[in-house]
């Protein structure tokens, strides 16, 4: 195991009714913008336990953030907030108007020229405004990390940052959100947080059995608890326990000690700003072709994967590389998860814009370093 430092200071509320509990959490006196997405928030009535519960406080609202949410809707939110002086974030809804939260918050306090700089060339974030979130769709785990992923519309680019400047002061997780969402959104949120968890485990052996049980102990959960939620929305003990596997997924537990991958995600973003793909959905895509094309790298945690939460253990090493492979499309597929190009309508030409991209990129990414624009090229052919 890697040494590792290691310290998460976000507060979670947990549990059915928790979502008024957001006047106890919020500053005193605090002058508060409440972000959220396309108004889905309202249809649930989310927005009028968060009104109510924050009658007492300025509150200012600011909507329409994108699923993918765009850097331009960002900064219109920045501009709101030094013109109103807000002094504290509130993010209303799921992964997506949480992360535009977390940018929003940091270009507001950035001091150079261009706040895209953070995305785009890594500038480090040396001030944030204070946030927190009342979380409708578990998915991306961003309630508990510093994590956040914007799209610039203008130049299809899809970027990430991270900084312990923007973790949330406190999250409010209500698992009685997950009743109202459609099925698109649960299978998504699955997906994304099985691939979250894949992104830590599926690289090399390092000997961190602990860590290995309880990524583990988080697909499984997936596995068992994702098909209940799509059979039954209303199921509060299987909604909370989705909820918390999406948390857990991504707070740094599984991570510590451990090397990491991440490169399904960096192409999977590709997708999303080229063809507006749900991120969900281009994890989906890439982790199987990703799996394929980095068996070799991967052979040893691909095997014990199989065995351990597939059950496949007979055959030769590819067979059951193969066979960990085949049970990991079918899963995604069962839950109404489509996992070729062709079935979002992604021509050849795509391949060739995004493998174009990381070459003038010079990057070189994966838990090896050893993954460039050639074998972009092939992990997403394998996806044709």
């Amino acid at each position: 195991m890697y040494n590792f430092e290691y310290k998460n200071p976000v507060k979670i509320v947990f549990g059915k009714g928790t979502i008024p509990q957001v006047a106890n959490e919020v500053p005193k006196g605090a002058k508060i913008l409440m972000t959220y997405g396309g108004g889905s928030i309202k249809r649930t009535g989310v927005y009028d336990q968060v009104k109510n519960a924050l009658k007492d406080w300025q509150l200012i609202e600011f909507g329409g953030i994108e699923p993918n949410p765009h850097f331009e809707t960002c900064m219109k939110a920045v501009e709101v907030v030094k013109s109103e002086n807000i002094d504290f974030l509130l993010s209303v809804g799921g992964g997506s108007v949480l992360d535009a939260t977390k940018f929003i918050a940091a270009a507001a306090r950035y001091e150079g020229n261009d706040p895209w700089d953070i995305l785009a060339t890594g500038a480090e974030v040396k001030a944030a405004l204070p946030l927190a979130d009342v979380l409708t769709l578990p998915a991306t785990g961003s309630e508990m990390n510093g994590n956040s992923v914007i799209t610039k519309a203008a130049t299809q680019e899809k970027k990430a940052f991270g900084s312990p400047l923007v973790m949330p002061q406190f999250s409010i997780l209500d698992p009685e959100c997950v009743f109202t969402l459609p099925d698109r959104q649960v299978a998504n949120g699955v997906v994304d947080a099985f691939v979250h968890v894949m992104e830590q485990y599926l690289t090399f052996n390092v000997n961190a059995p602990l860590q290995d049980r309880l990524a583990e102990g988080i697909l499984l959960t997936l596995i068992e608890e994702g098909p209940k939620v799509l059979a039954n929305r209303k199921d509060y003990e299987t909604a909370a326990n989705f909820m918390w596997s999406a948390t857990m997924a991504l707070n740094g537990v599984i991570a510590v000690g451990v090397p990491q991958d991440w490169a399904t995600h960096m192409i999977g973003h590709e997708l999303t700003a080229f063809h507006g793909i749900d991120h969900g959905r281009t994890l989906a895509i890439v982790l199987p072709g990703m799996m394929n094309l980095k068996r070799e790298n991967k052979k040893e945690k691909i095997l014990q994967f199989g065995k351990r939460i597939w059950g496949i253990t007979k055959g030769t090493a590819d067979e059951r590389v193969d066979a960990a492979i085949a049970k990991t499309i079918e899963f995604f597929e069962s839950l109404g998860v489509p996992t070729t190009l062709p079935e979002y309508d992604v021509p050849a030409s795509t391949i060739d814009k995004i493998s174009l991209r990381f070459q003038e990129s010079g990057m070189k990414f994966g838990e090896k370093g050893d993954i460039d624009y050639k074998e972009v090229e092939d992990i997403l052919k394998d996806r044709l």
